[in-house]
């Protein structure tokens, strides 16, 4: 039923939204250049690699050595405008027609993360991933590894068709008032590097 729902909901969306895709896609080839889609190999449901789509957000601008500078000198201005408004995950509706993604669930992280995953942390990955999740809506960007993890876990020990209304309702709130989008102090979110703490609650 939840991935019937997603198909419909996304296939509608994506179809909807074409216009503002094709506007965006032409901004990004002009501010930023090409590649205009950002393709990067995520872990999905148990595991399975699939490509994540995103519009790009930086340059690739590069020192003079030939080394790419830091995040926050590549992240323009336009790159945060469309990250504030959560932009750039439009093409991501094209993962949840194909079944890679799913609308909610926790959000699909680097490969190389699922190293350093606890047994609890690595729950996750019971779950179809998703554009948005139960961590989203609690802080996003601005929250501890730690406190995602747990957020994670929780919301694959108790999901429920009601409670991913609830997520994608707080969602649409959480874009509009631009909440979380970064940790502070940081252009991007920082990498994990494992943690030794347990993962448990979260309530919603």
């Amino acid at each position: 039923m939840k991935r019937l729902f997603d198909f419909i909901v996304s296939f509608i969306l994506f179809i909807g939204l074409s216009p503002i895709f094709m506007i965006i896609a032409m901004l990004v080839k002009i501010k930023l250049g090409s590649p205009v889609i950002f393709k990067q190999e995520r872990p999905g449901r148990n595991g399975k690699l699939f490509c994540l789509y995103k519009f790009r957000t930086m340059t690739d601008e590069k020192d003079n050595k030939g080394n790419l500078q830091p995040d926050y000198i590549r992240l323009t201005s336009f790159g945060r405008f469309l990250r504030k408004y959560s932009l750039d995950e439009y093409p991501q509706l094209w993962n949840v027609i194909k079944g890679d993604l799913s609308l909610v669930g926790p959000r699909p992280l680097l490969v190389e993360y699922m190293l350093f995953y606890t047994k609890e942390q690595s729950l996750r990955h019971n779950v179809r991933p998703g554009i948005t999740g139960w961590a989203q809506v609690n802080g996003r960007n601005a929250i501890s590894w730690d406190d995602k993890f747990k957020l994670d876990v929780w919301y694959v020990k108790n999901q429920s068709f009601l409670l991913d209304m609830k997520i994608l309702f707080l969602t649409v709130y959480k874009v509009v008032i631009s909440d979380g989008i970064n940790q502070p102090g940081n252009a991007t979110v920082e990498t994990f590097k494992g943690s030794n703490s347990s993962v448990g609650g979260g309530n919603p």
